[in-house]
């Protein structure tokens, strides 16, 4: 067995006393320092969650007190729960507030489809075709992400309005299916560039055109990109205010943002008690969304960040 050479004696020694392993009396305190430093990172992550949640679990409070005790007490602590809150909420507008739930998921479902089909398909373009003008197209597209809604608004409601459309569905459902969103375009682009061409030109000597290799090889490989895709655009489809406000005013057509708005009333006190049930009641399908969705959503970030 061939002897170990040192450089120096002091290098002999240092290796020793790593091969001996540390003395018992430091083994304890090395241990008792990384038990105090995990108990201080949870303590800290503790208190930095507990904040972070704390206006969320105040407004679920909240929904179960008097609207008279809401914004005097600003504990967590419920005395006497006022369940029918719920109930005064969910029957205090000109429908009941499932109505307005529902004209909610047929504008999400429809924009979430229409930014899963023209997003992927300009990224496809982007990313894998050759045209003219194509970098000058993809620079004008990462320009308008800069553009505010409310440059575009008004010229849009114009158009809408002139073709009837105004108090439908479709002015918020419409320019989904027109790769509008330049974000949505973006990241798939950066995550198609991430597939390897070998496979397209695989595909295009079996003799697959481009629908083929799109709808057989491109879609399967980014549904990550997809996923985080659609759960965007539900929450902020689902939370959007300003554009449903403009475009629905037909109480029968408003979506939950635009409802939870009827309950406040600048002529007279506003009932917050059934306000803030309503408004409980509006964050459980992102709650959930994200909850099943965070695992894909955390991996189509990743994949296109690191681009």
């Amino acid at each position: 067995m061939t002897e170990t050479k040192y450089a120096s004696p002091r290098a002999k020694e240092r290796a020793s006393q790593r091969e001996a392993g540390p003395k018992p009396q430091n083994f304890v305190q090395i241990r008792n320092r990384r038990r105090l430093r995990a108990a201080l990172k949870h303590a800290l992550l503790i208190v930095t969650a507990t904040l972070m949640l704390y206006p969320v679990i105040w407004l679920i409070v909240s929904s179960l007190r008097p609207s008279d005790e809401i914004f005097r007490n600003p504990g967590l602590v419920i005395g006497d729960p006022q369940w029918s809150n719920y109930s005064e909420g969910w029957n205090g507008l000109a429908q009941p507030f499932g109505v307005f739930l529902l004209n909610s998921a047929l504008v999400v479902l429809g924009c979430i489809v229409g930014n899963l089909i023209s997003c992927s398909m300009a990224a496809y373009a982007f990313a894998k075709l050759r045209f003219t003008g194509r970098r000058m197209w993809f620079a004008i597209m990462l320009v308008s992400i800069m553009l505010p809604i409310h440059v575009l608004i008004v010229p849009q409601y114009i158009f809408f309005a002139n073709l009837g459309w105004v108090n439908t569905f479709i002015p918020l459902i419409l320019p989904k299916f027109l790769a509008t969103d330049a974000f949505f375009v973006f990241l798939m682009v950066q995550f198609i560039r991430g597939i390897p061409n070998e496979l397209l030109e695989a595909a295009r000597l079996d003799g697959c055109g481009h629908p083929r290799i799109f709808m057989s090889i491109i879609l399967p490989l980014m549904v990550p990109a997809l996923a985080t895709t659609a759960i965007f655009t539900f929450i902020w489809t689902w939370n959007d205010f300003f554009s449903q406000l403009i475009y629905l005013t037909d109480p029968n057509l408003m979506t939950v943002p635009v409802a939870l708005r009827g309950f406040m009333d600048s002529s007279s006190s506003t009932n917050w008690g059934p306000l803030f049930a309503m408004s409980v009641v509006s964050l459980v399908p992102i709650f959930f969304v994200f909850l099943f969705g965070q695992r894909l959503l955390v991996q189509g970030i990743a994949r296109t960040g690191g681009k």
